[in-house]
């Protein structure tokens, strides 16, 4: 009776929290109303996927982009990172970790609005050029910003999981492949990146998910020149009151994301099979 209480208690919770916000995102995807009757159509995914005129699918198309790249640089710079806190001496170690968690601790708005005064025209990083002679950068409402803003973001999401695998690695593995004559430029190739990788992919899933979906660091950092299908979903319910094209949109990126995780994992299957 215990145990049939907490899976009760679970299932309760999961329907609360998750599966009815799902379906109810759907049933207005599949809905339009019309007078206070409300009738199922497809319209909504077919308004998205307009060939005639793809605007939508522009977007999403650069979102994906701008999502790629940010994910690229955060694996590029995440993964150096984890590897020199893994092989740091345990206080250091965690004490290093900590920086790159605490500012998660801070909101996320208050963090996006930091990078703000650091990035516009009169700001800490143009002062700082100006007393030393250079020319000022114009960053702010700009493609390069919002990227930015999403490695600072989201970069914990990527360096976490690898650091998480990397100290967890066996140390024998590593001395039988120095005992065997490899150089650490192998060891690492041939037996320390292969078995971090389901953690790479854990990050990039971690990483380019949020950096699809996000419109507060494309509002602010972007301006009307970046706006991302976050953006796009967002203005449908809160401007133009659009229930229906908004969960369309939101059902078609989950959709995708899906598709992406499921691929990770596949790939991720057979790698270990193999």
């Amino acid at each position: 009776m215990k145990y049939k209480g907490i899976t009760y208690s679970y299932v309760v919770y999961a329907f609360t929290f998750f599966l009815a916000p799902l379906l109810l995102i759907l049933f207005y995807s599949l809905t339009a109303s019309d007078g206070g009757s409300v009738s199922f159509t497809l319209e909504n995914f077919t308004r998205f996927f307009d060939f005639s005129n793809p605007q939508y699918m522009k977007v999403l198309g650069n979102s994906f982009r701008i999502a790629g790249i940010a994910t690229l640089l955060c694996l590029l710079l995440g993964y150096p990172m984890a590897y020199i806190l893994a092989s740091l001496k345990p206080r250091l170690r965690a004490f290093l970790s900590l920086l790159f968690i605490l500012p998660m601790w801070m909101n996320f708005l208050l963090r996006t609005y930091a990078w703000m005064s650091l990035l516009e025209t009169n700001g800490i990083i143009n002062t700082l050029l100006s007393k030393l002679g250079l020319p000022a950068l114009q960053i702010m409402y700009t493609e390069k910003a919002v990227i930015l803003g999403m490695v600072y973001n989201f970069l914990p999401f990527m360096i976490l999981p690898i650091y998480n695998t990397l100290i967890k690695l066996d140390p024998s593995l590593l001395n039988a492949s120095d005992d065997l004559g490899a150089s650490p430029w192998q060891t690492f190739t041939r037996v320390t990146l292969p078995l971090s990788k389901p953690a790479i992919l854990s990050g990039i899933n971690m990483v380019f998910m949020p950096s699809v979906t996000t419109f507060v660091i494309s509002r602010l950092l972007g301006g009307s020149s970046t706006a991302l299908i976050g953006d796009i979903i967002e203005k449908q319910f809160k401007l133009v009151d659009d229930k229906g094209f908004g969960s369309a949109m939101s059902v078609i990126i989950m959709i995708f994301v899906f598709g992406l995780v499921a691929l990770t994992r596949e790939k991720d299957s057979e790698e270990v099979s193999l």
